[in-house]
Parts: structure tokens; C-alpha cells; sequence
């Protein structure tokens, strides 16, 4: 994203997913990294994934900040002390992790994963009223609501704020000159 008017974009999803009236499922099949990896799975209602699935965020390494309102809301879902980790140190966080940390409900096989995902969400769409997990989602989202669009605005003052400082468009700069300063070699 860049700066003015490119985070409307971004902002307008959020928007979006935080004020989803739906049960909202994020099914993972397989690495996430940087803003994919930020963005959806703190305010995702409910959050799939595959064995093959890990999740990094390496903001820091290039100068930026967590997107979106990412750190409030992995902070939310995982727990502070791991967000950090996740989000100040861009550690890569493998399926088993995730669901342990509490922010994936369920892992599954790599083989026939979205299959799998649908024989879940068929057998709770079964099992539950749907009309009830809508107002459940509802009441629960009521007292985080205004935290994450707020989380939200506050990152993108924040990314706008180190790109005016210049840090991210050095740091791309520097490995731009290490990459163009490395001779390719073609393993066989």
C-alpha cells in the first residue's frame, strides 16, 4: 500500500469484514506472508487451516508496521505476548502453533482440505441455528467493534508516518543494491 488515498482500499475491507453480518470463515491452505497473513485472521470469525499452512508478518525487517489494525487484533485473537512475537519479530508461525496460540479453531490434512472444510462448516451449519451464530458473532463483536476500526486508522497513520520518515523506501533500496550486487547462480 502507499500512502493517501491507496489505503482506502484496505480500509474499506476491514470495514467490511469487522462489520460482516455473517459468520465470517477464513480457510488457509498454505503460507500466508506479510498483509494476507496480517489482516484476516484477527478479525476472521472463524479460521481454518491446512498442515502445509504458516503465517508470517515481516513488517519490522522491512521498516513497516503491522497493516490494518493487525496488532491490535492478533493481540485480540493469540494473546499479547505471542502477537509480538509474531508481529515485532516477523517469526514464522506453523499450523500446529496457530491453532495452540488460539488463533486457527481447526487444523486439517493438506490432502482434501477444502473438502474437509466443507464437511465441517456442513456439519455445524447442521448441528447450529444459523440465525443464532449471527447473534452470537453480533454481541460478541458489539464491545470490539469500535477497537479494531480504531486499531485500524491508528496503523495507517502509523505506515503513512514511516513512509514519510523515508525507513521503508531505504531498506527496499539497500536490498535492491545487495541483490543487484549478488551474482545470480543457477543451481543444478
Amino acid at each position: 500500500m502507499g500512502c493517501g488515498a491507496d489505503f482506502v482500499p484496505g480500509l474499506e475491507i476491514m470495514r467490511s469484514i469487522i462489520d460482516h453480518k455473517k459468520v465470517f470463515v477464513l480457510a488457509l491452505n498454505g503460507p500466508a506472508v506479510g498483509a494476507g497473513a496480517a489482516w484476516f485472521p484477527g478479525v476472521s470469525d472463524i479460521v481454518l487451516a491446512s498442515t502445509s499452512t504458516y503465517l508470517q508478518i515481516p513488517f519490522s525487517a522491512l521498516a513497516l508496521v503491522p497493516e490494518c489494525g493487525s496488532a491490535t487484533t492478533l493481540s485480540q485473537s493469540m494473546g499479547v505476548h505471542r502477537a509480538n512475537e509474531f508481529v515485532m519479530f516477523g517469526k514464522k508461525i506453523e499450523a500446529s502453533e496457530l491453532k495452540s496460540s488460539g488463533l486457527v479453531n481447526q487444523v486439517f490434512e493438506k490432502e482434501h482440505f477444502e473438502e474437509k472444510v466443507m464437511q465441517y462448516l456442513h456439519h455445524m451449519l447442521k448441528i447450529n441455528d444459523g440465525t443464532s451464530m449471527m447473534e452470537s458473532k453480533r454481541l460478541q463483536n458489539i464491545p470490539l467493534r469500535d477497537t479494531r476500526m480504531l486499531a485500524v486508522y491508528n496503523s495507517i497513520d502509523a505506515l503513512a508516518e514511516r513512509f514519510v520518515h523515508g525507513a521503508p523506501i531505504a531498506i527496499f533500496a539497500a536490498r535492491k543494491r545487495d541483490m543487484e550486487d549478488t551474482p545470480l547462480t543457477r543451481h543444478q
